[in-house]
């Protein structure tokens, strides 16, 4: 801790700048490892002065400020630690602002920024810990930005002038969807929130875009109440989930009259998404969107199951293979075979879960 202290004397704006420089590659240094990640969690004057850097006015201490907090912020304890940084201690500067999210959002709200993306990255961090969400939700909404606001910057092409691509606000969205709060936030009827993230379930350019959106999706489902609205024409989900599990295939036109318009006639270069966690989240989107008697009807109707059939033949992945199972199971079945509205209330016997929990295991270690 003595070093620390010591050091901290050269972490501030107004200090040498090559003195800043040798000062912040040291602490720099100390986030390639765990401990040295979690003694500087333990150091919230260490995390204010970084937080101040990246307003530097030398370009490159203000990036190195930022990826370090980076780092730190990888960890739980780091970013619980920067979320409290700002209370911690007081400040001598009544300027200063050690508010990591007003900081963050700042970078990511101005289009001149060029410390959007890894600020989006420290906001990414900051939430992945579910006991962050509510308190990060609160933050952004103090420091003078909207939700809305947030979506705009997200879905404008090109709105960051320094070549920032935000992709990274994706996985800050499905984060913060775990949250009631935000779920309610994005399925509110009178916003068309959710309408404006379905474009990027096939967004090409990002899989780290395309994975937040579809998390965020798939969050959604959990919401049994909103399944009719989420199915129905006002969002129209379903095809936006099933497109990128499809493939080239043809099919009889008696097949395809039943399929969204969305997957009829597809390109014969059409081709499913590359990455299987996010192919293992579209199919458990669906599997939640099984739940009700409604939903399962109009999934067969629009002929859901042809689409997963032939991803089924195409799959690899034992995981994402066993998804896929777990859905098609579900649609195969006749409602009488079913036997219930909402299959949440169907209770598993003990016996049978731990049985099924233990098919699962061996399943995938095969």
């Amino acid at each position: 801790m003595d070093s620390l202290d010591e050091i901290k004397n050269f972490l501030n704006l107004d200090a040498r700048l090559d003195l800043k420089a040798v000062a912040l590659q040291y602490v720099q240094g100390l986030t390639g490892t765990d401990d040295g990640r979690l003694l500087l969690s333990q150091h919230p004057a260490i995390l204010m002065s970084l937080i101040s850097l990246t307003g530097d006015k030398c370009e490159s201490i203000a990036k190195d400020a930022c990826l370090t907090i980076v780092n730190i912020s990888a960890d739980e304890e780091g970013a619980r630690a920067l979320l409290k940084s700002a209370n911690s201690i007081p400040t001598q500067d009544a300027d200063s602002n050690c508010d990591i999210v007003a900081t963050m959002m700042k970078y990511i709200m101005d289009p001149e920024s060029s410390l959007a993306d890894p600020a989006c990255m420290i906001l990414s961090n900051l939430t992945r810990p579910s006991a962050n969400i509510e308190e990060v939700i609160e933050l952004v909404q103090k420091c003078g930005y909207t939700l809305d606001q947030v979506v705009s910057v997200f879905t404008k092409q090109g709105f960051n002038k320094k070549g920032a691509s935000l992709h990274y606000l994706g996985p800050v969205f499905s984060n913060l969807s775990q949250s009631v709060t935000f779920r309610r936030y994005l399925m509110d009827r009178d916003r068309c929130v959710i309408q404006r993230l379905l474009p990027f379930t096939e967004y090409e350019a990002s899989h780290v875009r395309r994975g937040g959106v579809v998390g965020t999706l798939r969050n959604c489902c959990f919401d049994t109440d909103n399944h009719d609205w989420l199915l129905g024409p006002e969002v129209d989900i379903l095809p936006r989930l099933l497109l990128p599990l499809a493939g080239p295939e043809e099919f009889s036109d008696e097949e395809m009259d039943k399929l969204p318009p969305e997957l009829q006639y597809l390109s014969e270069d059409k081709c499913r998404e590359t990455d299987p966690d996010i192919r293992k989240m579209l199919l458990e989107a669906l599997i939640q969107l099984c739940a009700k008697q409604t939903s399962r009807e109009l999934m067969r109707d629009r002929n859901a199951y042809l689409i997963l059939r032939e991803f089924h033949k195409w799959e690899k992945d034992r995981t994402v293979l066993l998804a896929c199972e777990n859905v098609v199971d579900i649609l195969i079945r006749t409602e009488d075979e079913i036997g219930e509205d909402n299959i949440r209330n169907i209770p598993v016997p003990s016996d049978l879960h731990e049985k099924f929990q233990k098919m699962d295991e061996d399943f995938i270690k095969d």
